[in-house]
């Protein structure tokens, strides 16, 4: 029996950056020996199991061969005999196709190495195309490694593009895909994700909402970039900063409803705000998103434009965008909604030296109304209703000062 260490924990160590998830392969074992050493099975499809002490993943070297469609149409193959180079072989690029023995001896029989030094992502080979994920794992990829000058070599860039073209998409599991693109958000650049699933196809299957917005124009303006599809890419490059992967969605999402415009309507968007919110909704049911993502991504496509207008806002209209956003309650999301809207504003061409004030004004502005609160008023001998409305004159009462110091 021998024990490898495999996939990303061998990448990043060749690039020395941090790993926090080691996984093994399992070399000459059956189930039955690593069940005798302690070992805990956790594997659905395939034996997989946790080392007793340190709780890592092993699995038992296998092969893969496509038995149907998706993600899940694979039947698996695991026996002492499979070696470690098969093994590898059935891993989607050459850069996660390495192994290390005992002695941090590289085992590298598809020059992943090599690819690793030129910044190259390449399949490993022709069975590449047999799984769908791995589209979304290279554009994921891309999200890690783009900015670092990795690129995506051509014979690769066929293979997505194929793979889209033969339908196996259609057959990815929603959360499966979710998985994939939650993680993509968290990653230094989300929105090579978006490219390189726009110039595969995939984005125009997986996500038409998105697809829709290039060659839609804005008014330049507003929009230098002028090209809504390039804008919201724009944004997403910005909203990256934040490192949080909820304000990276809403910003993804915020503009969804310019694709909804009728042509003669172009390059004005009127009501595009509304039709976001519901097509948010829509797709996050689609794709089974979590409740605090598509809560924030509704908010923020709906009243973005109130806070780029916030300067402006009257304050009974400003106190109403607090209670709309349920800002007393939940401030830390209003924090986010924030974060997400300027990103919004410095994600447009020729702005990068802009101040958003409107950021500012509004922090400030709140802070001062969330100042008043009900204990305040309950010595008062008010009813509920009354302390509510008491409650909302105070507040208005203090955005009218906010207003006048401007």
């Amino acid at each position: 029996m021998k024990i490898y260490l495999v996939g990303g924990a061998v990448r990043d160590q060749l690039l020395n950056k941090p790993n926090h998830e080691k996984d093994y392969v399992v070399v000459g074992a059956t189930p039955e020996r690593l069940l005798s050493l302690g070992y805990t099975p956790i594997g659905k499809d395939f034996p997989v199991f946790l080392h007793p002490k340190t709780k890592e993943e092993y699995a038992l070297a296998r092969t893969e061969r496509k038995t149907g469609k998706g993600y899940a149409g694979f039947t698996f193959y695991t026996d002492p005999s499979v070696s470690l180079e098969e093994d590898l072989k059935r891993r989607d690029l050459t850069i996660n196709a390495m192994a290390m023995d005992e002695h941090g001896n590289l085992i590298d029989p598809f020059q992943g190495k090599k690819d690793l030094e030129n910044k190259l992502l390449r399949h490993v080979s022709d069975t590449f195309v047999e799984d769908p994920v791995r589209v979304l794992r290279v554009a994921r990829f891309m999200a890690r490694f783009g900015l670092e000058g990795f690129n995506i070599v051509k014979e690769t860039q066929i293979f997505l593009r194929a793979m889209v073209r033969s339908g196996e998409m259609n057959d990815l599991v929603v959360e499966r895909v979710w998985q994939e693109w939650q993680r993509s958000l968290t990653e230094p650049a989300p929105q090579k994700f978006i490219e390189v699933l726009r110039q595969c196809g995939a984005l125009a299957v997986l996500f038409p909402e998105i697809d829709k917005l290039f060659g839609v124009p804005s008014p330049a303006k507003y929009h230098p970039e002028i090209d809504t599809g390039m804008h919201v890419l724009m944004v997403l490059a910005q909203a990256a900063r934040t490192k949080n992967p909820l304000v990276c969605f809403a910003a993804l999402m915020h503009d969804l409803g310019k694709g909804e415009t009728p042509l003669h309507l172009w390059p004005s968007h009127p009501g595009h705000e509304a039709k976001g919110k519901t097509l948010v909704k829509n797709l996050c049911q689609r794709y089974k998103i979590p409740r605090d993502y598509t809560e924030l991504a509704m908010l923020v496509a709906e009243y973005h434009l109130y806070a780029h207008c916030a300067l402006e806002l009257k304050p009974a209209t400003l106190l109403k965008l607090f209670e709309k956003l349920d800002a007393f309650r939940r401030p830390e999301r209003f924090y986010l909604f924030l974060q997400a809207c300027e990103a919004d504003f410095y994600g447009r061409k020729n702005f990068e030296e802009e101040k958003y004030l409107q950021k500012e004004f509004l922090l400030s502005a709140f802070k001062k109304v969330k100042s008043i609160s009900i204990p305040d008023l309950e010595n008062l001998n008010l009813t509920g209703e009354q302390i509510k409305k008491e409650l909302r004159r105070l507040r208005l009462k203090v955005l009218r000062s906010v207003g006048d110091n401007k």
